[in-house]
């Protein structure tokens, strides 16, 4: 499969799937045996990526992925994408479950991801955790998760 195929997979991500919320995009562009780490939580697997971003979308439902770099080198892909939205939901999240506070918020995030086959097969990604909760709020004022 060539570079430029391997990056529109994970163009389709973004701009399809996260953008869309075309959750039957997931089996097309994940192989079944997706294997992905977020910020430093262990590996899971492709349905934990579709929850995450249900639990964005739920909590910021006007949310828009735009990619700012998009490189690749045979298999591997490189992104970078920043993303804002409404916090007009409840987000819940790794931190805590936060009431809808009204605010605009961004947040950035880069991600490598190995395709093979025209799906991917494993991801890491990164965001600014930190950025997003000092936007949302105080951390503090997270409610717990049951």
């Amino acid at each position: 499969m060539s570079m430029e195929r391997n990056k529109e997979v994970v163009r389709r991500i973004f701009e399809d799937y996260a953008n869309h919320g075309s959750a039957e995009l997931l089996n097309e562009l994940f192989a079944k045996d997706y294997s992905g780490t977020q910020a430093g939580a262990p590996p899971s697997g492709r349905e934990a990526f579709a929850a995450s971003l249900a639990a964005l979308r739920e909590g910021f439902p006007d949310i828009r992925y735009s990619i700012a770099e998009l490189i690749s080198d045979g298999d591997v892909v490189s992104v970078r994408w920043q993303w804002r939205g409404t916090h007009s939901g409840e987000f819940r999240g790794p931190a805590g479950v936060f009431p809808a506070t009204g605010k605009s918020i961004s947040n950035d995030g880069a991600a490598i991801f190995h395709v093979e086959d025209g799906k991917v097969r494993r991801g890491w990604v990164i965001t600014d955790r930190l950025g997003f909760l000092q936007q949302i709020g105080e951390p503090a004022k997270a409610r717990a998760t049951a």
